[in-house]
């Protein structure tokens, strides 16, 4: 093992250690690493790690900077022990990373996705039963894919209705009450795994056809190539483009809003609920639905001329 691939193993693991995944961050690390012995390089260099940031030719610049600011934490991280070790400055490769505007899907459009996903081959007769469970469960809980499909029994109290999300995007955990009904979907499933696998190796709530835990590149995977199925994502290899999985999430905080709104609920004082229930840091982060769905930036326009109506 080289020193460069020794310090990154010691950099990963001082990383987790300290609660931090690096699920994708440690994947293009060791790929940078390669990269540099490749060149026959014995240290981090900025030229190098500006070389391996934009190599992906057609990459958005967004993510062209990611890979560079990754490269950057470990070689700060790395400089203290290596002086020959270059730190990429800030700014050479600089981008403002824009939120993908969301895609607010239809019942109709959700009803078309679970009725597909029904129909997916499975020589178990598990599979269709999962991702139909999971895709549901994802439109009515507005939880992030890797949430959903990192449960395990335990986190799914079926008596109470709460699910227990343990390993969030920022390291805490939090109490997602459903509503009866997706008890009810959540059962069923529950009582087909059981049939299918009566005593499975892993603890993980949804089972892929091998008994394993779901994965959430499977799941985004089954999603594009359903959704391309029925037209809501372009025919492409891979994922192609078009709505995402993600934006499951994005629909259930808007049709949140926009029900309070024509509730006649003061929003403002609803919505540090909203982002706790859908484990947002800061609320600010919850307040980019009011700008990014054009519904209901309306909606709090005329709620914001009525309140100056009445004061004048």
């Amino acid at each position: 093992m080289s020193e460069l691939e020794q310090a990154l193993k010691d950099y990963i693991a001082i990383r987790r250690g300290l609660g931090f995944q690096l699920r994708l961050p440690a994947g293009y690390l060791r790929n940078f690493v390669a990269f540099l012995q490749a060149e026959g390089a014995s240290h981090i260099t900025t030229e190098l790690a500006l070389r391996w940031a934009i190599q992906p030719a057609k990459a958005q610049p967004s993510t062209w900077a990611w890979r560079l600011g990754i490269v950057r934490r470990f070689a700060a991280w790395h400089n203290a022990t290596e002086p020959r070790t270059e730190i990429p400055p800030e700014g050479i490769l600089s981008h403002r990373c824009q939120r993908k505007t969301p895609h607010i899907y239809s019942d109709e459009e959700i009803e078309k996705l679970l009725r597909r996903a029904e129909q997916l081959p499975s020589s178990k007769a598990l599979r269709a039963h999962t991702y139909t469970t999971l895709f549901g469960l994802l439109a009515v809980s507005g939880m992030r894919v890797n949430e959903a499909v990192g449960l395990d029994r335990q986190d799914v109290d079926l008596d109470h209705g709460i699910l227990t999300i343990r390993r969030t995007k920022f390291g805490k955990s939090r109490h997602v009450p459903v509503h009866t009904s997706t008890v009810d979907a959540l059962k069923k499933y529950a009582e087909t795994r059981d049939r299918v696998f009566s005593a499975p190796s892993t603890h993980a709530f949804f089972l892929s056809e091998r008994g394993t835990r779901i994965t959430d590149c499977m799941a985004r995977y089954t999603f594009a190539k359903l959704s391309q199925q029925l037209g809501l994502r372009a025919m492409a290899k891979g994922h192609g483009r078009g709505p995402r999985l993600h934006d499951m999430r994005h629909r259930f905080a808007a049709r949140t809003l926009i029900n309070w709104y024509r509730a006649g609920l003061d929003v403002e004082r609803e919505l540090p609920k909203l982002a706790t229930y859908l484990g947002h840091v800061h609320v600010n982060e919850t307040y980019w639905y009011l700008e990014a769905v054009p519904e209901l930036l309306q909606l709090a326009t005329d709620r914001l001329i009525d309140k100056e109506e009445a004061q004048s």
